[in-house]
């Protein structure tokens, strides 16, 4: 198992920028990793995901570019630089852990889920 915890979530201006982290206990560089959002009245949906050492990314054609995954297993740490936010960006953000890397944009491929952070962008 792995415990996941969110952090870094806020209310920005349209334009700004963020970086949300997701801490893991022991066993964080077990799993491949997610960053989920969900808005207001909508289903879940995927942002972005990487492998295991970090070697590998997958991102939403909506957040390409704009954001950024990356990991750190000496820190048992996760990261999402999200840059040029923009109104349609703003969801409770959740990291996601998945012992395999297959199909990770889909919510059912992943095993443990963070409690999420909130965040806002203003127009």
């Amino acid at each position: 198992q792995v415990h996941l915890v969110e952090s870094g979530g806020g209310l920005v201006q349209a334009g700004g920028s963020l970086r949300l982290s997701c801490a893991g206990s022991e066993s964080f560089s077990n799993y491949a990793m997610g960053w989920f959002r969900q808005a207001p009245g909508k289903e879940r949906e995927f942002v972005a995901a990487i492998t295991w050492s970090g070697g590998s990314t997958y991102y939403a054609d909506s957040v390409k570019v704009r954001f950024t995954i990356s990991r750190d297993n000496a820190k048992n740490t996760m990261y999402l630089q999200m840059n040029n936010l923009k109104p349609e960006d703003t969801a409770v953000y959740y990291c996601a852990a998945s012992s395999r890397w297959y199909d990770p944009a889909a919510t059912s491929r992943y095993d443990f889920w963070g409690q999420g952070t909130l965040v806002t962008v203003s127009s």
